[in-house]
């Protein structure tokens, strides 16, 4: 069992920054993909940005060149720093633990853009 916990959501005007944090309860050089993902409602969630285990990053098209994710294995935390805010970035943010028996999910974090 793996739990994952997100903090760092917000409000912020557009064109502002924000870093999202998400821990693992356990070592995450075990885990295999760690990813952040977006929903708004009635919509579906969405792959914002991901890191694989051997450091190998995947952004959604429309994050590019604005979103950054890294991780810092010692502290078994995954980053999301999000610069060049737009109001279509608002979304609760979930962070994912992609292992190979099945997925963890934290409980969201709500980032919210104001013009």
């Amino acid at each position: 069992q793996v739990q994952v916990v997100e903090s760092g959501g917000g409000l912020v005007q557009a064109g502002g920054s924000l870093r999202l944090s998400c821990t693992a309860s356990t070592s995450i050089v075990t885990i295999g993909v760690m990813g952040w993902y977006r929903q708004t409602p009635g919509k579906q969630r969405e792959l914002v940005a991901s890191i694989t285990s051997r450091g190998t990053i995947n952004y959604a098209n429309s994050v590019k060149g604005r979103f950054t994710i890294s991780r810092d294995n010692a502290k078994n935390t995954v980053y999301l720093q999000m610069n060049s805010l737009k109001p279509e970035d608002t979304a609760v943010y979930y962070c994912n633990a992609k292992t190979i028996w099945t997925d963890y999910w934290g409980q969201g974090t709500q980032v919210t853009v104001s013009l």
